[in-house]
């Protein structure tokens, strides 16, 4: 049988070491030699013997459920084998995570991390009033973190000269050393009247990065 479809780049192939790598630039590969943890319904395909557990609430974090403002759930992945994780065709990078990185991330865009990574989810500091709160994942230590962006990222340096306000529904993540806050670009009275549509955005301040997608969350995709 002949077909580009066959074309080498597309073939998955063993994996070399333990871990995470692009398999492409849509989907990512987890080398799993113990556990490892991935957004629930990320996996599109495994091989080997692997053991998927949704993360439940527990005693003493064993089993911790995080959950975002975006109501998203993470699953453990445990055994020998080999996954593929992925989120509707979306661009898929990875982080690796030095001693001293902390990177504040929608948890929207959480695809999946080794457990040598600690995370928490918290509430946005100054971002109290936006749909009853703000919340982001907070991941800080030493491995790799897979996240997913609809459409190319733009990477937006901030510095205390100039800060920078982005749509809420639009930001990926930030530095987490960055001042956080709200911002109103619209009067009230512009806002009574329907205004831009874009009446808060949120203010990062300080030294650091800022990552962006090049589209605003839809009702659809929200409830994903």
């Amino acid at each position: 049988m002949q077909s580009d479809l066959f074309a080498s780049e597309n073939l998955a192939r063993p994996a070399t070491a333990p871990g995470m790598t692009l398999q492409n630039a849509k989907s990512v590969k987890y080398a799993v030699n113990g556990e490892m943890l991935a957004r629930q319904g990320s996996m599109v395909a495994f091989r080997g013997d692997l053991r998927f557990e949704r993360k439940g609430q527990g005693i003493g974090g064993m089993l911790k459920r995080a959950v975002t403002g975006e109501g998203l759930a993470l699953m453990s992945v445990r055994g020998q084998g080999e996954a593929w994780f992925a989120h509707e065709s979306g661009n898929c990078f990875i982080i690796d995570f030095e001693p001293g990185d902390a990177f504040t991330v929608n948890g929207r865009n959480v695809l999946c991390f080794d457990p040598t990574l600690s995370y928490e989810i918290k509430m946005v500091k100054g971002a109290g009033m936006t749909g009853g709160g703000l919340f982001n994942s907070l991941f800080t230590g030493t491995g790799k973190l897979a996240v997913v962006c609809d459409g190319h990222p733009i990477i937006i340096p901030v510095t205390p000269q100039a800060p920078v306000y982005v749509d809420t529904d639009a930001v990926v993540g930030w530095s987490a050393a960055l001042d956080t806050g709200l911002h109103r670009s619209q009067s009230v009275g512009s806002m009574i009247r329907g205004g831009s549509g874009e009446a808060v955005q949120l203010r990062l301040s300080g030294e650091g990065f800022v990552v962006v997608r090049p589209s605003e969350v839809t009702e659809s995709a929200a409830g994903h």
